[in-house]
């Protein structure tokens, strides 16, 4: 009893004194980014079959996560130049404006526009929502603050598909947008009524716009690979995109603002291990979400809502898992690292074998594997990362997870829709093409996944 009371005021003095309206802002915030990718991939092919552009499907995806990796590499510094209110304003604004432009696109064209001010938007406003965290409660208060804002990604697991299953399945998936437009434009306004005005200040530290072209070189070139039918340009094209990401490993071990620990360019090295398995496992295994839902409803008859359900299985089994384990001992932490592993690269061989022969079961029990393996392992490789570093770089090695996380999973849509778009796929996603197409889909990033379980295994024995 004595527990529950304590937890009950541990709520109110969160919710008090004037709290309660702010925090819903925050917990708005992160849902506007959160509910993103699962509903995007619930109605892309409905978005395919009314404006065209089944080659650029991994460009929805690459464009939302290159803005937001963008934005969300210079929240922190937007907000210090120009105050939270106007920062949170100017965030919401853009990612509305991103959700008008694709519910009105007439063409594939302005809709990537649209997706890629959405990904602007939305990584400004997650970024500035966890400033705000801190800027707005009490130190002791952080961490139920950050625990309860983080649970607001498993209800957007829950419900985006749903929102999305909805509005494809009625013909009106440009309903979906103009429903985050509305949100977007509803965050905006409250930011300014609940938001402390503060103050801009100059600063020093140089934002790190070198690193970022040089990555956004590289995974355009690996997403025009798939827009060429030469074959000798399209390996080209991979090879120069496969040389820029080295180049930025390389370039921000020499920055003033790197995204990375310094240590992250020399290849022995813990973080070098660390960040290379987040990197191909997240490039391996983002082709499902891509593509699971398109080809299960050309090849397994599934409704947009159905299919959408199922790549939500992926995050469900994630949390799942990291619950589980949440409280293992450190003598299990290298084995947890590197079942997780050993359990993502099992999901994707399982989605080349099962998705084009088996039922819809297999495919869901894939989907397990996959979130559940990076439930397994990812807070412990995190923690271990941070323990490989000096105290100076924490903050960079903690910020660089998700940083590499993003990156990996760009660069896996733009390398997905390349395959994808040479098996077939750019022509149209129907039983034939998801047939014969999505073994090798799935199969070509084996390899990937392969070496981020050799990179968790040398991470797991450092």
């Amino acid at each position: 009893m004595a527990s529950a009371g304590i937890e009950a005021t541990g709520w109110k003095e969160v919710l008090g004194e004037g709290r309660f309206a702010r925090f819903a802002l925050l917990c708005l915030g992160v849902w506007l980014n959160a509910a993103d990718a699962l509903m995007t991939s619930t109605i892309m092919p409905s978005v395919a079959r009314d404006i065209g552009g089944y080659a650029y499907f991994g460009w929805s995806i690459a464009g939302y996560i290159l803005g937001s990796i963008v934005a969300g590499t210079s929240a922190g510094q937007f907000s210090m130049r120009f105050g939270v209110r106007r920062a949170m304003v100017v965030a919401a604004l853009t990612y509305s404006a991103g959700c008008v432009v694709s519910a009105a696109s007439p063409e594939i064209a302005s809709f990537l526009l649209g997706r890629l001010l959405q990904g602007v938007g939305a990584g400004w406003v997650v970024g500035l929502c966890y400033v705000a965290v801190g800027t707005m409660f009490p130190e002791h208060l952080l961490g139920r603050v950050l625990a309860a804002v983080s649970g607001v990604w498993g209800i957007a697991t829950l419900l985006s598909p749903l929102i999305g299953g909805v509005f494809a399945e009625a013909g009106i998936w440009r309903w979906s947008f103009w429903l985050f437009a509305i949100q977007g434009g509803g965050f905006a306004a409250a930011a300014i009524w609940l938001l402390d005005r503060g103050d801009g200040a100059r600063l020093e530290e140089p934002l790190p716009i070198r690193q970022i072209s040089v990555l956004t070189a590289g995974i355009l070139c690996i997403a025009a690979a798939g827009l060429v039918s030469d074959v000798a340009h399209a390996l080209l094209l991979g090879f120069s995109g496969l040389s820029f990401l080295i180049l930025f490993v390389r370039l921000d071990g020499r920055s003033r603002a790197p995204l990375l620990p310094r240590e992250t360019s020399n290849p022995l090295s813990t973080p070098a291990a660390g960040y290379m398995m987040i990197f191909m496992l997240s490039a391996g295994t983002i082709s499902f979400g891509v593509y699971g839902s398109a080809i299960m409803q050309a090849l397994h008859g599934s409704s947009p809502l159905v299919a959408g359900y199922v790549i939500g299985v992926e995050a469900m089994a994630w949390s799942l898992a990291a619950i589980a384990v949440a409280h293992a001992g450190n003598r299990w932490h290298s084995s947890l690292i590197r079942l997780g592993a050993t359990s993502i690269v099992v999901g994707v061989a399982g989605l080349a074998l099962f998705m084009p022969h088996g039922s819809l079961a297999d495919v869901i029990a894939c989907a397990i594997f996959l979130g559940g393996g990076f439930g397994l392992c990812w807070a412990f490789v995190t923690r271990r990362l941070l323990g490989s570093v000096g105290t100076a770089e924490r903050a960079v090695a903690a910020s660089a997870v998700p940083t590499m996380q993003l990156v990996g999973g760009a660069a896996g849509s733009a390398g997905a829709g390349a395959i994808a778009n040479f098996l077939g796929f750019a022509q149209g996603i129907d039983a034939t093409t998801a047939v014969s197409g999505s073994f090798w889909l799935f199969a070509s990033f084996v390899p990937v996944v392969a070496v981020g379980w050799l990179a968790a295994w040398r991470l797991a024995r450092l």
